[in-house]
């Protein structure tokens, strides 16, 4: 059995080189790789001694011949192959073990130029799985560093490898080289005569790996499954442990997205509870109770059933009060082991533990370097909506109010509580689907209005669940996600006990609303951003 090894990443090759040559395989390698494994008393056939052929044009071409691929494609149940490959002094490679440039590591650096790109650009590579890949039945390839255990412990049980593993290298090689064409395509059509990239290439290649099939999406007659971008940043949905209960469903991986998002968001200890999509309570508190309880509080009846997210640990408390209540699904950055015992006792509970992201997104914009090479690279820092034979392609809204953003455009200023309160309600509201309103105060929502066609309605609504859930709107700050197009919505807000706004603006009748605002002695400021989100 022949081996031909060739890779640019060399983790743990030594060492599976080693384990090959024991079960007395013939080692063939390329360049540094040959070098390497002969530096650690492996016998290695360099390619250029097996082809007769040098390397040249440094490097660019020394796999591409048919002593390569002829041993890579021949079938050995055919006569007339194997006859070809007797007849040109042709051996068969068995065993290809191949990783690639590092095209993708090479243009997320900052500044890299067009010319390293292109030398990161596998040529030999690929050729060479693809023709492995191709020639499954006969032909073992392996492209990751993760498959060496297996392979291993195959040729070793059965000195060969199965069927089975061989069809499942395949398909992971096929996969590789699309990934990797895709990052190439991505990066390449990104770029500008300037050498700049742009924020959305020419063509935009999701690059996304299926995590699991789910029972159904939104609804029984709908099929479903949920996909891990590859590009995925820590501290997402898609990085969750789960850690007891029932299969996650479509709707609860949505509103747990949800959920999460805007409990990761929140600096402080928060806890957020979601339903359909929508946060209906969100609180700050001094440990994970307060936290719980004010968020609870504010709609009990939408929190039946909801998805409850923290930013912080959980603990035996905490776990003990939620259990009382009906919860699909728990999110939490860390677990007391007493908190996940009290859990198990509710073994539904779909318990999931995601560890939050090192670095928080800060203010506004996201044009920098890195983020544009991410958007050339894949798809994890774009929103994207599916529409009827396309795509809906925008950057994510991470934009993060600060308190020198705020413009107080009313003869009444906000106190310095206040503008705490805007600055909290501002980012609930950035979560709910529009058109939002959301009262707060003291760093709890009170009332929380989404998804109406009519903004009036929105505040309406939120003005109702306050009442339902017996919370006074008395002195509160109310948020609105888009302008008021006109005095009517400010009046309704300010009518249910709101003495504090904080609105985009950018309407035409701005000065009508800073009219009434001032007429009706409230604070309002402008942040000059808007959170639509549909």
């Amino acid at each position: 059995m022949n081996a031909l090894i060739s890779v640019s990443d060399k983790t743990g090759i030594v060492e599976f080189a080693k384990s090959l040559h024991s079960l007395g395989i013939k080692l063939i390698s390329t360049g540094g790789t040959a070098k390497l494994l002969s530096e650690q008393g492996l016998p290695v056939q360099e390619v250029a001694e097996l082809t007769g052929f040098p390397e040249m044009l440094d490097g660019r071409v020394k796999t591409l011949h048919p002593k390569v691929h002829g041993g890579l494609l021949a079938r050995r149940g055919d006569a007339a192959h194997m006859s070809s490959l007797k007849e040109h002094g042709i051996d068969t490679v068995d065993l290809l073990i191949v990783n690639l440039y590092p095209f993708e590591a090479t243009v997320s650096k900052p500044n890299c130029s067009l010319e390293d790109a292109i030398e990161n650009i596998d040529i030999g590579g690929p050729a060479m799985v693809r023709s492995a890949a191709k020639n499954w039945q006969d032909v073992g390839v392996i492209t990751d560093a993760s498959q060496y255990k297996l392979v291993l412990s195959e040729l070793k049980e059965h000195k060969k490898l199965t069927h089975e593993t061989r069809f499942a290298l395949s398909i992971a090689a096929f996969n590789r080289i699309s990934n990797y064409d895709a990052s190439i395509s991505n990066y390449l059509s990104a770029r500008q005569n300037d050498g700049s990239l742009a924020q959305f290439p020419g063509q935009l290649n999701g690059r996304f790996t299926k995590i699991q099939d789910l029972r159904y999406g939104e609804n029984p007659h709908q099929s479903a499954a949920l996909y891990k971008d590859l590009d995925a940043t820590p501290g997402t949905l898609v990085s969750a442990e789960q850690l007891q209960g029932k299969e996650l469903s479509f709707n609860n991986l949505a509103d747990a997205d949800a959920a999460w998002e805007c409990v990761k968001s929140l600096e402080g200890v928060a806890c957020v509870i979601v339903k359909h999509a929508n946060p209906c309570g969100v609180a700050m508190g001094s440990d994970a109770m307060e936290a719980y309880t004010r968020a609870f509080s504010t709609d009990p009846t939408s929190a039946f059933g909801g998805i409850i997210a923290f930013n912080c640990a959980l603990d035996a408390t905490t776990a003990s009060a939620i259990s009382e209540k009906f919860v699909e699904v728990l999110i939490a950055s860390e677990y007391s082991q007493e908190a996940l015992t009290v859990l198990s006792k509710k073994p539904n509970v779909r318990v999931l533990k995601i560890s939050l992201p090192n670095v928080k997104s800060s203010k506004g914009s996201t044009d920098s370097t890195h983020s544009i090479q991410s958007f050339a690279l894949g798809t994890h820092n774009l929103d994207i909506k599916r529409i009827g034979g396309g795509l809906l392609v925008q950057t994510s809204d991470t934009h993060v109010l600060n308190i020198n953003d705020l413009k107080v455009v009313t003869k009444v200023k906000p106190t310095p509580t206040q503008i705490q309160d805007m600055l909290f309600a501002w980012k609930v509201a950035k979560f709910v689907k529009s058109n939002a309103i959301v009262f707060c105060a003291n760093s709890m929502t009170l009332g929380v209005g989404a998804g109406q066609m009519s903004r009036l309605d929105s505040a309406r609504i939120a003005s109702i669940k306050a009442e339902h859930a017996g919370l006074s709107l008395k002195g509160s700050v109310v948020a609105s996600d888009a302008f008021f197009p006109f005095r009517d919505g400010l009046d309704v807000v300010v009518k249910a006990g709101a003495t504090c706004v904080i609105q985009p603006g950018g309407s035409m009748r701005d000065q009508e609303v800073i009219d009434a605002a001032d007429e009706q002695g409230v604070a309002m400021a402008y942040t000059g951003v808007r959170h639509f989100r549909h």
